[in-house]
């Protein structure tokens, strides 16, 4: 393919797009990543007049033996998507990395529309990678959640053309445009839980992070308290907060030693015996065998016919003693009453009551 260049037309076709409104989070892909049909792996398939579509975003002038021409909205929607899908494909490479590092830097992107983030800058990012899904989404690396963007001119743009990667790559790229994983508020500054700070109350925009690697930028800690009268709302309430630590930070580096690469806090009591014992807890199936697994269950359905068989034998002798008991029982209650002399008699007759059986015995000579 040759692109056409004219003296009168300088404007390509990829800078045109780029220039329409609501396009401003889109960059220019060089023609060379275009070209390579290595970049275009499995697009021809997704992309309706394949041909006709990447003639029209190089510039180049259709075959005069095109028999199937279609209509030129048809033509120009097929290059759209063509475009965007290479698109995302490019802002993952280190030029296109480059390029979208310099719109944020500019803060093309706009900033993050949380209060308690104070204007940090975010980055386009999609919930999809394929096309027709969903819209595109402004992702903030402060409070690490995603928005709609402000202005509706941006709802036309399809999520696709961004990606579900290239916010997280972004930034693990550029790892110095981070917020830092930790914040010490400085003197005489609030303390963020109750007020955000504004961006140009920010005196020291970077801060010293041990880690080479990790983010240098000054974080925004707020974190919003809903308060009734003067008083907090209690996070056991049905109305309460929920899950504000996913939005608080330690004050020092030191403190990100206390959790471990779970997210857990460490307790400095426990024995390296005991965390391996809880390591080997965590992750039983490791060193899964399942040779030794099926012997272990066999062996186990063994023991467990066993002591069923065993069972059975003993539930008989409880229901032979059970047996025995209850016939005691009976037998104790249709037994004749004791005989007593008529003062003993008496006696036992008013300690029990009237329902007490006395059989009172008659003496020689007609007494009682």
């Amino acid at each position: 393919m040759s692109a056409s260049s004219t003296p009168t037309s300088t404007l390509t076709w990829i800078s045109w797009f780029c220039s329409l409104p609501g396009h401003d989070y889109f960059c220019e892909v060089a023609e060379d990543f275009i070209e390579d049909d290595f970049n275009l792996t499995g697009l021809n398939a997704m992309v309706p007049f394949w041909k006709e579509a990447m003639e029209m975003v190089l510039d180049v002038d259709p075959d005069e033996d095109s028999a199937r021409v279609p209509d030129v909205s048809i033509v120009e929607a097929s290059a759209e998507l063509l475009y965007g899908l290479v698109h995302q494909r490019y802002i993952l490479t280190r030029a296109g990395l480059q390029a979208m590092a310099e719109k944020y830097d500019q803060g093309v992107f706009g900033a993050c529309p949380r209060v308690y983030c104070n204007g940090c800058n975010v980055v386009p990012c999609g919930r999809s990678d394929l096309p027709g899904l969903d819209t595109v989404k402004l992702y903030c690396p402060n409070c690490n959640d995603i928005y709609v963007p402000p202005s509706s001119r941006f709802q036309g743009v399809d999520g696709a053309f961004f990606g579900t990667t290239f916010a997280h790559l972004f930034f693990h790229s550029y790892r110095d445009l981070l917020p830092a994983p930790f914040y010490k508020p400085t003197a005489g500054s609030p303390s963020g839980a109750d007020s955000p700070v504004s961006p140009s109350s920010e005196v020291d925009p970077q801060v010293q992070n041990p880690n080479a690697y990790g983010g240098q930028k000054r974080p925004a800690p707020g974190v919003y308290v809903p308060k009734i009268f003067g008083f907090r709302v209690n996070e056991r309430a049905k109305n309460g907060p929920r899950m504000q630590w996913m939005r608080m930070r330690p004050g020092s580096p030191s403190e990100l030693d206390k959790v471990d690469y779970r997210g857990r806090w460490i307790d400095d009591g426990l024995s390296d015996e005991e965390d391996d014992a809880e390591g080997e807890d965590d992750r039983p199936m490791e060193d899964f065998d399942p040779v030794s697994f099926t012997r272990s269950f066999n062996s186990f359905l063994g023991t467990h016919s066993r002591l069923q068989d065993n069972g059975e034998d003993v539930d008989d002798d409880e229901e032979e003693e059970e047996e025995d008991a209850v016939a005691a029982q009976a037998q104790a209650k249709h037994a004749p009453a004791k005989s007593f002399p008529p003062a003993q008699a008496a006696a036992l007759y008013a300690a029990k009551g009237s329902n007490a059986k006395v059989k009172v015995v008659r003496q020689p000579g007609g007494r009682i």
